[in-house]
């Protein structure tokens, strides 16, 4: 099963908006047969590894890092070709909350005859899919907050310079979080204030079949202030605006740029945050990561919405007058602080990457969950 999740890892920036998802076919204690699923549309994982062992697969163990699929989606279910195939028994650390699957695909197994087996390396596999698992159990992508920040806690000088304050291997690093990322969510202070192109720069031997996937750039735009000429609308890629203006003519002109434009208004000139998760789910995006300012990133975590904390701490002082990482007003005792876990810490050259959940958060009311910078 491990080997099925390092295969499954080959498919990390490029399998959306499907899970990454690896198979390994065992026979008499040798793999016969192994793949992974590398593209939406393309064979899954279960079918390449069937493909390269051949008659082998006869009697064999599968072991699949994410429960058979037993529909018709772009391609056949992979459950009618393992009976095919005449395997003797699957195994898979979970379920798939894909309402078409949801522990169906193993039961049509086991009507066959084949053994089932459920819950080997369950959270190692969840771990490579958590905006696949969101989706379809709540209907919502899973948001990872990118920072970074000096020793002292601060991200920019109280000029606004922050170039650079990581060094370059963590600057790389966050290439990697974009690539496997469905969308790259900014507020409009930082595209009017960076104008950056929002794309990932990798080289596309890092993709299967050379092929680089450029993932859906969101900017929150609450009155439509993106400048025709930001660098966002003519980088490689789609560029999403999300408002709560209803200036149709700026919109048209947007969209005449290639933009495309939804209004997502949420009261007071503000965009709803969690209509625009929810519309983003609609749109199969699994994994969103939030790289923005602090009055957004605030707002996302004052609004419960983020689910993650990626952030690239420097060796650096920056001094009292220096910016935070979140705009959160109205924290005044110890008990209303955000509670963290922290999952992992690692040396990024001469950084240092903190990963953190969020286990204890203020959530405000609905009619503050918005954007309105």
């Amino acid at each position: 099963m491990a080997r099925a999740l390092r295969l499954a890892s080959h498919g990390m920036y490029t399998t959306d908006p499907n899970p990454r998802v690896g198979c390994v076919l065992v026979q008499d204690g040798e793999i016969v047969g192994e793949g992974w699923h590398e593209r939406a549309g393309e064979a899954h994982a279960e079918v390449r590894a069937l493909a390269r062992a051949g008659d082998r697969a006869r009697g064999a163990t599968c072991y699949v890092s994410l429960e058979p699929c037993c529909h018709h989606g772009r391609t056949p279910p992979c459950t009618k070709a393992l009976i095919k195939a005449g395997v003797k028994r699957v195994v898979a650390p979970l379920e798939d909350p894909n309402p078409q699957i949801g522990g169906r695909g193993l039961s049509e197994l086991r009507a066959a005859g084949i053994e089932t087996a459920l819950g080997l390396m369950t959270a190692q596999s969840a771990e490579l899919n958590p905006g696949f698992l969101k989706r379809m159990r709540i209907k919502r992508p899973y948001v990872r907050c990118k920072l970074a920040m000096s020793l002292d806690g601060h991200t920019a000088m109280a000029s606004g310079e922050s170039a650079w304050i990581t060094d370059a291997p963590a600057r790389a690093d966050v290439q990697r979080l974009r690539a496997r990322s469905s969308a790259i969510l900014m507020g409009i202070g930082t595209v009017l204030a960076d104008d950056p192109l929002g794309t990932v720069r990798l080289e596309a031997t890092d993709y299967p079949g050379g092929i680089v996937r450029q993932p859906l750039r969101i900017v929150v735009d609450p009155r439509l202030s993106l400048p025709e000429t930001a660098k966002i609308l003519s980088a490689p890629g789609k560029t999403l605006v999300v408002t709560a203006s209803e200036e149709e003519d700026i919109a048209a002109r947007l969209r005449k740029k290639g933009a495309e434009v939804v209004r997502l208004g949420g009261g007071r000139d503000r965009v709803h945050l969690p209509s625009l998760l929810d519309y983003l789910g609609a749109r199969e995006i699994n994994e969103v990561l939030l790289e923005t300012g602090a009055i957004l990133s605030g707002a996302m975590l004052e609004a419960g919405l983020i689910d993650e904390l990626i952030i690239y701490m420097a060796p650096l002082i920056l001094g009292d007058g220096a910016r935070g990482l979140f705009h959160l007003p109205g924290l005044d005792r110890l008990s209303d602080a955000y509670r963290l876990e922290i999952r992992d810490v690692q040396a990024v050259g001469r950084d240092w990457r903190i990963t953190a959940k969020i286990i204890k958060s203020n959530l405000q009311s609905d009619s503050f969950l918005g954007y309105n910078a």
